[in-house]
């Protein structure tokens, strides 16, 4: 069967000169890079409606006013297989201003895996990998 290109939906939500991501540790090329939360298009969805159901199916909580940033392609290697995204980003804020506070989220993939989302700085992605290439570039503007 041929493979094609995922449609995924990110949000970025900020707090102050931080953004919200998940580590994405890749032991074959031993390299940790960074990711905003976020997922999979369903189809008949819109990006914006995707990336308020991932955030709030992944991490619990409501986001509000996602706004499109723009689109990504990623093509990339993770553990060895190659992937094909492409990416929809959008700027968001929760809905609770509350979780700003909170240093980190314990979130859940859909398949049941656990993983957490911590604030990071942007400078850090100076350094380290932010997935897709070119979010950060995008982010600054």
């Amino acid at each position: 069967m041929r493979e094609l290109a995922r449609p995924v939906a990110i949000a970025i939500l900020r707090r102050d000169d931080h953004i919200l991501v998940t580590a994405v540790p890749d032991h074959v090329k031993n390299v940790t890079g960074y990711r905003a939360p976020g997922g999979t298009i369903e189809f008949g969805e819109t990006g914006a409606d995707a990336v308020v159901r991932e955030i709030d199916e992944e991490l619990g909580v409501e986001i509000v006013e996602p706004t499109y940033l723009g689109t990504l392609e990623n093509i990339f290697s993770y553990l060895g297989k190659i992937g094909h995204d492409l990416v929809r980003v959008y700027s968001a804020r929760f809905a609770d201003v509350s979780l700003y506070e909170r240093p980190e989220f314990a979130c859940i993939e859909a398949n049941g895996v656990p993983f957490t989302c911590v604030w990071k700085p942007l400078s850090d992605f100076d350094r380290e990998p932010l997935y897709p290439s070119g979010l950060l570039e995008l982010i600054r503007g």
